[in-house]
């Protein structure tokens, strides 16, 4: 089920869950290796990646022993396209009222 975007944005309100999708942009990583670039514990970015995991935006792969974390690409786009769409609404929206107050 894709999540609500309400949801998704939910998780990305969070200022560090943001910097981490960011960073896992780069590539792969565990929570361990994020957690050395943020001032926060591995157990608080395990919390953040379970959120992010949750709504779809990442996902966990196992390599070896290790849990490295990867962006889900597919539910990014689809989050943008189903953002878009809100727009192109009311951008429609907008012209028509524009035309409206015009005609007055």
């Amino acid at each position: 089920m894709t999540p609500s975007l309400v949801s998704v944005f939910a998780a990305l309100g969070d200022e560090t869950r943001w910097s981490i999708l960011a960073a896992l942009g780069d590539g792969d990583a565990s929570a361990s290796a994020l957690a050395e670039r943020f001032p926060v514990s591995r157990q608080a970015i395990a919390k953040h990646l379970t959120v992010l995991a949750e709504v779809g935006l990442v996902e966990p792969v196992r390599v070896g022993r290790e849990v490295r974390y990867r962006v889900v690409g597919a539910e990014l786009n689809a989050t943008a396209r189903r953002l878009d769409e809100i727009g192109r609404q009311w951008e429609s929206r907008l012209v028509a009222i524009k035309e409206i107050a015009e005609g007055l």
